[in-house]
């Protein structure tokens, strides 16, 4: 834990501590912006998803940009423009009056989001080599987890005053802390040897040259996995959107399981995610962790349904049984589909594969809300069996394509060396 709380190596600690401010920040804001954008800038709960919806189209298209944008002028540069922009934007929602102001002020913040995001993906695969990218990207995702809880036991504060200055000075804590996540960026580039290439000396080409790759939209199989992968990302609606409202409506347990299983989720990740991210820069490996993750996640699915069929204490039990398969689940799919985001890339153009990879995870977050409130909580049993079966079916499918990619790569590798 100490490694991955203060890295020694440079690229390694610059991002943890980015990730840091950024983090706490955004426990801060996803505590209060709900109450903030209805209760201080006066806009329907209708008008506040329409708008985030907007945006949220905004962040698909940024996410696919922001690898273009890495291949041109180096991950490190955009990373550090991005999160400027994405805390300045935060900053304007103080400023948020109606609802064009506002959806304007979504659409600026939830792009650099996106931008950002593959960036800081482009730079992991360009600086790093093998099991060293899924490693960093898991210990990222830690001290994501430890210091959004961190920030969300900070806003239980404005959550107890509960005024419009209370929640206006939130807000104001969640910019500056986005733009305090510059710090450890600025200078990166003429800090660390190498990186003004956008990848080690030893990997060979700049990053100028990353546009002579391949397109990843002419590439079948890494679109084939960023499909089956995204899908599968439709999980985190289930423990965001799904499970709050399956418990409150759906079951007979007590509301507080919700904040119960929220809590048993963060800590099984923060503690068992680096772990699970081990082996993953193999191919058929990654394939294997998603294929199981898939099946732990349907039974997941399962186990929610039977929850709604049952008395208060087996509701309950049922429900953390539930949230132990889901969390297994997510932490496995996570780690096998980092391995393939980074491996089935063509290393000349890395920042457009990794552009096309964070593209299918927007589109998952944007309909993933849909999806879980039509299946699962429409329909009860019978969408929780359907959602079950999807995701099974799913990561089966991954890791059939993992496979084929590692037995084609090998017959390359048999070919190049005849």
């Amino acid at each position: 834990m100490l490694e991955t709380l203060f890295p020694r190596e440079q690229v390694r600690r610059a991002l943890t501590f980015a990730t840091m401010a950024a983090a706490l920040a955004n426990g801060l804001f996803y505590s209060v912006s709900a109450l903030y954008f209805t209760l201080v800038i006066g806009l329907s709960a209708t008008s506040v998803g329409l708008g985030l919806t907007i945006a949220g189209g905004v962040g698909v298209a940024a996410s696919y940009a922001g690898g273009a944008l890495s291949d041109r002028f180096g991950p490190d540069r955009v990373q550090v423009v991005a999160t400027g922009l994405q805390g300045l934007a935060l900053l304007a929602y103080v400023f948020a009056s109606d609802m064009t102001s506002f959806v304007v002020t979504a659409c600026v913040a939830v792009g650099a989001r996106a931008v950002l995001g593959t960036a800081k993906t482009t730079l992991q695969a360009r600086w790093f080599v093998g099991p060293e990218r899924v490693d960093v990207r898991a210990r990222l995702r830690v001290v994501t987890n430890v210091f959004m809880g961190l920030g969300t036991c900070l806003a239980a504060g404005a959550l107890v005053i509960d005024t419009p200055g209370a929640y206006q000075a939130t807000m104001v804590g969640v910019g500056v802390g986005n733009l305090l996540a510059v710090i450890p960026l600025l200078g990166l580039r003429g800090r660390v040897v190498g990186l003004a290439e956008g990848l080690r000396p030893t990997r060979g080409r700049r990053a100028g040259d990353a546009s002579r790759g391949r397109s990843p939209l002419m590439d079948r199989t890494y679109l084939a996995s960023v499909a089956l992968n995204s899908l599968l990302a439709m999980q985190f609606s289930i423990q965001n959107i799904g499970i709050p409202l399956w418990i409150a409506h759906h079951t007979d347990a007590p509301v507080v399981m919700v904040s119960v299983l929220m809590v048993t989720n963060t800590v099984l990740v923060s503690l068992l995610q680096i772990r699970a991210a081990r082996g993953t820069h193999d191919i058929r490996t990654a394939g294997r962790v998603v294929r199981r993750g898939s099946l732990l996640l349907g039974a997941g699915c399962l186990l929610y349904a039977v929850s709604g069929q049952v008395g208060a204490v087996l509701a309950i039990v049922f429900l953390v049984l539930a949230e132990l398969a889901s969390t297994f689940a997510e932490i496995s799919t996570e780690a096998g589909g980092w391995g393939l985001a980074f491996e089935l890339a063509d290393p000349k153009s890395v920042g457009a594969y990794q552009g096309v990879a964070a593209t299918g995870y927007s589109v998952s977050a944007m309909l993933g809300p849909l999806v879980i409130t039509a299946t699962a909580i429409a329909h009860g049993t019978a969408g929780w069996f359907l959602l079950g079966g999807v995701f099974v079916v799913a990561g089966c499918l991954v890791s059939l394509v993992a496979t084929r990619a590692a037995a084609e790569r090998v017959s390359d590798d048999v070919g190049l060396t005849v």
